[in-house]
C-alpha cells in the first residue's frame, strides 16, 4: 500500500505540479514560516514566566508583548501566503485532471463507451474528483503544514529538557501501527463506496432517460426498490468509514493524556528540586499542547488523505487505457475523388462475443443511393460503424477511392462523411447551436437552408423562440420525427461528399 501512495504521489508531482513548481515552493516556504512561529510562541513563554513574573524584570514586559504580537502578524501573513497558494495548486490540479480526463475520453474507443455506463464516468468527474479536491486543496496543505509545526515544536521541547521530551513522544510511535490499519480499512471502503455511487449514478441515468418505458409498465415501485436497495447500502459503507475516522480521535485523546500526566509529573519533579526553572518547564509544556493538536489532526486526516490517493488511483486507471482505434504511424488524409466505397471479405466478431459480420464484400458505386436492408441483429449498423471506424475490421478491409480507411487519418474520414445515426442524439442546446453542430462556423443563412431541406425550417420557427428554443436533454421537448429532421440538417450542413 505505501509503495502503491508513492507511485501514486510522484506520478501527480510529475504529470500535474511541476508546471507549478513556483508556487508549491511559495507554499512551502510560508509553511516553514508558519512552524517557526508556532514554534517561537512556544519558546516565548519561558522568557514570559521567568523574566517578567520572576526577575520582576520591566523591560521585558514590553519586548515579549512586542515580540508576541510581530511573530502573530508574520504568522498571520504566512497563514494567508500559504492558503491562498496551497489552494490555488489544489483546483489547478483537479481542473487540469478533469480536462485531461475528459479529452482522453474524447480520444477513446466506442467500444469503451459500451463498456463503461455514463453513470460510472460521470462519477469519475464528479465524486472521484471532489474526493482529490479536498485532499489536494485541504487535506495535503494540514498534513504539510501541521508535520512542520509538529517539528519546530518537538525542537523546542528537546531545547528545554530533552529527558521530558523523550517521555512526551515515546508512546506516539505505538499510535503509528492502529493509524496505518485504519488508513487501509479507509482506502478499502472508499474504493468500494466510489464504486457503488457509480452503479447509483448508472442507474439514476438509466432510469431517468427510460421514464417513458418504466411508466407505460408501472414499473415506478420496483425502480423505487432498486434505487432504495442501492442507497441502502451506500448508508452502509458510509457509517462504517465514520466508524473508522472516528476510531483515530479517542486513540490520540487516550495516548496523549498518558503523556501529559508523565510529563506533569517529571517535569514537576525536576522544578521542585530545581533542576528546571519554572519558565522552561511552562514552555515545555506549551510546546507539547500545541504539538499535540497536530499529531491528533494528522491522525484524522490520513483517512481523509487515503479517499483521495484511492480516488487518484481511480481516475489514473482510467486515464491508463490506450485507444485501439488511432492513427497509424504513416496515415495519411483522405483523398476523395469519387466517393466510391468498397468492403471487401470484410468480417467483424465484438469483443463480448456479440454477432457480428463475416466475410462480406460489397461494392457502392460513387454518387449512388444504397440501402441495406436486412432482419435485426444482421449487421447494417455495424457495416455503418466500421465505414467510420468506430470499429475496425478484423479481417478483410473497407476501402474508399483505393485507400484503405486504416491507412488514412480518423479526422479526414469522419470529415468525409456525413451521418445520421438511427437514434437522433441531440444536445441540451438551441435549434441552432444543434444543427451548426455539423459544421463549425456556419452562418445563418446556411443553418436555415439546411433545415429547409430537412423539412424542419416551418416547425422549427413554430416554436417559442423558433431557431433559439432550447431542446432539452436529447432534445425531450421535440416529437421523435423533429429531432430526426433536425439531426439530417445537421449533417445536410455539414454537406460531406459521402
Amino acid at each position: 500500500m505505501a509503495q502503491k501512495n508513492s507511485i501514486l504521489l510522484k506520478r501527480l508531482l510529475h504529470e500535474h505540479i511541476r508546471p507549478y513548481r513556483r508556487t508549491l515552493l511559495l507554499a512551502i516556504g510560508c509553511m516553514i514560516v508558519i512552524a517557526i512561529a508556532t514554534a517561537t510562541n512556544a519558546w516565548l513563554m519561558q522568557p514570559a514566566l521567568d523574566k517578567i513574573f520572576i526577575e520582576k524584570d520591566q523591560r521585558m514586559l514590553v519586548l515579549i508583548p512586542a515580540a508576541v504580537f510581530f511573530v502573530a502578524v508574520i504568522g498571520a501573513a504566512a497563514n494567508f501566503g500559504n492558503v491562498l497558494s496551497m489552494r490555488y495548486l489544489g483546483q489547478r490540479l483537479v481542473a487540469d485532471i478533469q480536462i485531461r480526463l475528459f479529452s482522453h475520453l474524447m480520444k477513446s474507443d466506442i467500444s469503451f463507451f459500451h463498456q463503461e455506463s455514463s453513470g460510472r464516468l460521470i462519477s469519475r468527474f464528479t465524486n472521484d474528483i471532489a474526493m482529490m479536491r479536498n485532499a489536494f486543496s485541504n487535506v495535503l496543505t494540514a498534513i504539510a503544514k501541521e508535520s512542520l509545526c509538529m517539528v519546530c515544536l518537538v525542537g523546542v521541547m528537546f531545547y528545554q529538557n530533552a529527558t521530558l521530551a523523550l517521555i512526551a513522544i515515546g508512546v506516539f510511535p505505538i499510535a503509528f501501527y492502529p493509524i496505518i490499519m485504519l488508513g487501509k480499512k479507509m482506502r478499502r471502503f472508499s474504493d468500494k463506496t466510489q464504486q457503488q455511487l457509480g452503479d447509483f449514478t448508472a442507474t439514476l441515468d438509466e432510469i431517468f432517460q427510460g421514464v417513458r418505458t418504466v411508466k407505460a409498465y408501472n414499473r415506478e415501485a420496483y425502480e423505487s426498490q432498486r434505487a432504495s436497495t442501492i442507497i441502502e447500502g451506500l448508508f452502509r459503507l458510509y457509517h462504517k468509514s465514520t466508524r473508522v475516522v472516528a476510531a483515530a480521535t479517542p486513540m490520540m485523546e487516550i495516548l496523549s493524556g498518558v503523556s501529559i500526566a508523565l510529563v506533569i509529573w517529571y517535569g514537576g519533579y525536576q522544578v521542585l528540586r530545581e533542576e528546571l526553572t519554572p519558565g522552561a518547564f511552562f514552555s515545555f509544556i506549551a510546546a507539547f499542547l500545541m504539538a499535540y493538536k497536530p499529531v491528533r489532526t494528522l491522525a484524522g486526516l490520513n483517512t481523509a488523505f487515503q479517499e483521495g490517493l484511492a480516488a487518484a488511483d481511480r481516475l489514473f486507471a482510467v486515464l491508463d487505457i490506450k485507444p485501439d482505434i488511432a492513427d497509424a504511424a504513416n496515415a495519411k488524409p483522405l483523398a476523395i475523388t469519387q466517393g466510391k466505397i468498397q468492403y471487401e471479405n470484410v468480417t467483424f466478431t465484438y469483443r463480448e462475443g456479440g454477432r457480428g459480420v463475416h466475410h462480406i464484400s460489397l461494392s457502392i458505386p460513387a454518387g449512388k443511393k444504397v440501402a441495406l436492408v436486412g432482419h435485426s441483429g444482421g449487421g447494417k449498423s455495424t457495416l455503418m460503424s466500421l465505414l467510420m471506424r468506430f470499429n475496425d475490421v478484423t479481417e478483410g478491409s473497407i476501402i474508399i477511392d483505393g485507400q484503405d480507411i486504416r491507412n488514412v487519418t480518423l479526422a479526414s474520414l469522419r470529415s468525409a462523411m456525413a451521418y445520421v445515426p438511427q437514434e437522433s442524439m441531440l444536445f441540451d442546446d438551441t435549434v441552432r447551436a444543434n444543427i451548426a453542430y455539423g459544421r463549425e462556423g456556419a452562418s445563418e443563412e446556411d443553418i436555415v437552408a439546411a433545415a429547409q431541406s430537412a423539412a424542419a425550417d416551418d416547425f422549427i420557427r413554430s416554436l417559442p423562440e423558433g431557431y433559439d428554443t432550447v431542446i432539452g436533454s436529447h432534445g425531450v421537448r421535440l416529437s421523435g420525427g423533429q429531432r430526426q429532421r433536425i439531426s439530417i440538417a445537421r449533417a445536410m450542413l455539414k454537406n460531406a461528399p459521402i
